[in-house]
């Protein structure tokens, strides 16, 4: 668990980073990206930005040979502002949650249309045998002692 300096340090660069992108990184290879988490080591050094890109996969390697070749500029006024001794070196990582929450969702859309069928076959089904198969007290024949069970 990150100590609440390094969190205030991390949502600081969020931010910082978020605002460079939007306003002041004019590379036209750079799609629309969104920050989405930073993480940041115990020790302030290194800083793991993790982005998502809105499009198709020419898009998401372009945004990344931009990321790549704006870091220092993006390391640079991160440093100005936070105004620390050791500015947190910078490296931007492909976000794969919306991937994996993409593959979720295709799997539970799976899922329940496996289920619908299950229960389309079982409307007109019937049972193999009797529909209780479990003996009950009440059906005991006449004369038959529970102890010699």
């Amino acid at each position: 668990m990150a100590s609440p300096r390094v969190r205030k340090i991390a949502e600081r660069i969020h931010v910082i980073v978020a605002e460079m992108l939007e306003r002041r990184v004019k590379d036209p290879r750079l799609g629309f990206v969104t920050v989405t988490d930073v993480r940041l080591t115990g020790d302030t050094q290194q800083a793991t930005v993790f982005y998502t890109v809105l499009g198709e996969l020419a898009d998401i390697e372009g945004t990344a040979v931009a990321l790549q070749s704006a870091t220092g500029v993006i390391r640079s006024e991160v440093g100005r502002q936070l105004g620390m001794r050791h500015t947190p070196s910078i490296h931007f990582v492909l976000d794969a949650v919306p991937d994996n929450a993409r593959h979720i969702d295709d799997l539970l859309a799976r899922a329940q249309a496996n289920d619908a069928e299950v229960a389309r076959r079982a409307a007109g089904a019937s049972y193999a045998g009797d529909a209780d198969p479990y003996r009950h007290p009440d059906d005991e024949a006449p004369g038959v002692d529970d102890d010699s069970r």
